[in-house]
C-alpha cells in the first residue's frame, strides 16, 4: 500500500512538472525561436508602432477564452476571432509571419500560443515598457468558437463585473488594474465612449466624472452624430509610450473608456491606481514597470495546455 502511494505521489509530481511552463523552453529544440519572433515584431513595429497595442490586446483576448492556447488565431466563420468583442482585433499577420519563419527551421516544435505570448512581451518592450522572461511550453488548442467569447470584459461593464471575470481566471484586483494599464498605449473608436459625452444614462448630459476641460477636447474629436469609427488615443498624454500616464488620467477624470474611469470609483481598485499614478510612485507604492510583467506572466499561465494536451499547429490560422 505504501509503495502504491509512493508511486502515486511520484506520478502526480511528474505530471505537475510536465504541466509547468518554463523560460527557455525552446533553448535546445529551436534556439532561434524567440529571436525570430522579436525580429518579426520589430519589422512590423518600425512600419506601424500601433501594432504594439494590437498584439498585446490579441494575447489578452486569447487568454480570456479557452486559456492562452492560440484559439484566437483560428480563422473561420464560427471561430473565436469572429465574435463581436473580437472584431477589432488585428496583428494576426505578425504571428503568421513569425510562425512560417520558425516552421522553416524547426517544423512542428514551437506553438502559435507561445509565439503570441512572446510577441506581446516584445510589443511592450518596443513601446518603452518593461521586458521580461516569458515562460514557454504552451500547446495550441483544438477548439475555437465565437460563442465562447461572451466572458470577455466589456468597456461598458462596472468594476464589479470585471472583478468577477478576472477572478474566474485566477486574477485579483491588483492584476485587474495592472493589466488594464496596458491602455497606456493604443486607441479606441468614438463609438465605444461617445455616449459618455452627450447622453450618459439617457440624461442628455455628459458623464459627470469626466474632467470638464477634457470633455471639451473629446467633443471636438468625437462630435455628436460624427464618425463613430474615428480613432482616439486611450492615453491623451503619451499614447505611444508604455508608462504610468494612464493611471494619472484615471485619477484626474481623463479616462476614455467608462470601465477605465470606474477604477477610481471602487475603493479597492482606486488604491492600486493611486499607487501607480501617485506622487510617491516607486517609493511608497508599487512600480508599474515591475508589477506589469508579473501580472502578464500570471495572465499568460491561465488554462494553458502543456504536455500531450492540444497540438503544435503547422499554420496558426487553422487546426492541423
Amino acid at each position: 500500500m505504501i509503495v502504491k502511494l509512493g508511486l502515486l505521489v511520484i506520478l502526480v509530481m511528474a505530471l505537475e512538472a510536465k504541466a509547468q511552463l518554463k523560460s527557455g523552453f525552446y533553448s535546445t529544440s529551436c534556439p532561434t525561436a524567440e529571436s525570430i519572433v522579436r525580429s518579426t515584431v520589430v519589422s512590423y513595429f518600425n512600419k506601424d508602432p500601433t501594432i504594439a497595442p494590437a498584439l498585446l490586446r490579441l494575447h489578452f483576448h486569447d487568454c480570456f477564452v479557452q486559456g492562452c492556447d492560440g484559439s484566437i488565431l483560428i480563422a473561420g466563420f464560427s471561430a473565436e476571432r469572429n465574435a463581436l468583442p473580437n472584431l477589432g482585433l488585428r496583428g494576426f499577420e505578425v504571428i503568421d509571419n513569425a510562425k512560417s519563419q520558425i516552421e522553416a527551421i524547426c517544423p512542428g516544435v514551437v506553438s502559435c500560443a507561445d509565439i503570441l505570448a512572446l510577441a506581446a512581451r516584445d510589443a511592450v518592450d518596443l513601446s518603452d515598457g518593461p521586458s521580461w522572461s516569458v515562460p514557454t511550453g504552451r500547446r495550441d488548442g483544438r477548439i475555437s468558437l465565437s460563442s465562447q467569447a461572451s466572458n470577455l470584459p466589456s468597456p461598458l461593464e462596472p468594476v464589479s463585473v470585471h472583478r468577477q471575470k478576472f477572478a474566474a481566471k485566477g486574477l485579483d484586483d491588483h492584476d485587474l488594474v495592472t493589466l488594464l494599464g496596458a491602455h497606456t498605449i493604443g486607441q479606441t473608436d468614438c463609438r465605444f465612449f461617445s455616449y459618455r459625452l452627450y447622453n450618459f444614462t439617457t440624461t442628455g448630459n455628459a458623464d459627470p466624472t469626466i474632467n470638464q476641460a477634457f470633455l471639451a477636447q473629446l467633443k471636438v474629436l468625437c462630435p455628436k452624430n460624427g464618425d463613430g469609427l474615428r480613432r482616439v488615443a486611450l492615453d491623451k498624454d503619451s499614447p505611444a509610450k508604455f508608462d504610468v500616464s494612464f493611471f494619472k488620467n484615471v485619477r484626474d477624470g481623463n479616462g476614455i473608456l467608462e470601465s477605465d474611469q470606474r477604477l477610481w470609483d471602487d475603493s479597492a481598485t482606486r488604491r492600486v491606481v493611486q499607487n501607480y499614478g501617485g506622487k510617491f510612485r516607486g517609493l511608497l507604492g508599487f512600480r508599474f514597470d515591475f508589477e506589469f510583467p508579473k501580472a502578464m506572466i500570471k495572465l499568460s499561465n491561465v488554462d494553458v495546455k502543456t504536455g500531450v494536451d492540444g497540438e503544435i499547429r503547422k499554420v496558426c490560422s487553422k487546426f492541423n
